[in-house]
């Protein structure tokens, strides 16, 4: 299986070092269209498997990855236009750009679209996807093996929960680590030092997330089991339900839902 990824960004090296890694595909089997050609010591793909012209590569190839910032993509889809095979997958991670408007613009008819999120880099990603009409079984099957290499997938029928789950899980890192901020500055405030502040705050998330993962028990339930009647726990969740906190986060991927369908208009 010949791949060219079309970006290389944080995204673009992400895709090659873990379809390489998983062994999904040769090093040799990656082509890379970048606008600078990186000198990478010890990069496994051939130094010959780099270009700054896209028709170098893609029209020889199976599965071409856009990986490019949603902006460029105008300009970029002028020289993809009737390149690709006719059995050539195009998987798309651009913020926004919809699977027609894709087609519209290169000729494509085999689309499929994806939101990675940040943690793709590690693995550890949580990526949803969508696909045109035409993709096969078989289509998906080689995406969804390939997405897999970075963490875990997630296939939707509908395109537009792809703005929603940029607005979930695309999104979610950050407000991860906005709620990480807020506990580490409190724990300095208590006393801790930056230091073991940070450890705190890290370790007690890591520790509730593979407790949840492990666990049958739905949220409520495991946050029940923390909260004793009277206690700390049940002190602070009672601040947090005063100030609808519940609400707010719903609020707010609302709102971050509702700006990703605006950017994709």
């Amino acid at each position: 299986m010949k791949i060219t990824i079309i970006g290389y960004g944080n995204m673009g090296k992400t895709y090659a070092k873990s379809f390489i890694n998983s062994g999904v595909v040769a090093p040799h089997e990656i082509f890379v269209v970048s606008r600078k050609i990186p000198l990478i010591l010890n990069n496994p793909i051939p130094f010959d498997n780099f270009s700054t012209e896209a028709k170098t590569f893609v029209g020889d190839c199976d599965v071409v990855v856009l990986a490019v910032k949603p902006q460029d993509f105008n300009e970029l889809s002028k020289t993809l236009s009737g390149l690709f095979l006719e059995d050539c997958i195009v998987l798309s991670i651009m913020a926004g750009i919809k699977i027609n408007t894709i087609s519209k613009l290169t000729k494509a008819t085999k689309i499929i679209r994806a939101m990675p999120n940040m943690a793709s880099s590690i693995g550890m990603g949580m990526t949803v996807f969508t696909a045109s009409e035409s993709i096969a079984i078989d289509d998906l099957m080689t995406i969804q093996n390939l997405l897999n290499t970075t963490g875990k997938s997630l296939h939707v029928k509908d395109e537009k929960m792809i703005d929603a789950a940029t607005a979930v899980s695309g999104s979610g890192p950050a407000y991860i680590f906005y709620f990480m901020d807020a506990m580490n500055k409190a724990a300095q405030h208590l006393g801790f030092s930056p230091s073991e502040a940070e450890i705190l705050v890290s370790q007690t998330f890591l520790g509730a997330i593979n407790l949840q993962i492990g666990s049958s028990l739905s949220e409520p339930e495991l946050i029940a089991k923390v909260a004793s009647k009277g206690g700390t726990t049940e002190r602070a969740l009672s601040v947090f339900e005063s100030a609808k906190l519940n609400g707010i986060v719903v609020d707010a991927i609302n709102a971050a839902n509702q700006r990703a369908i605006e950017l994709g208009s």
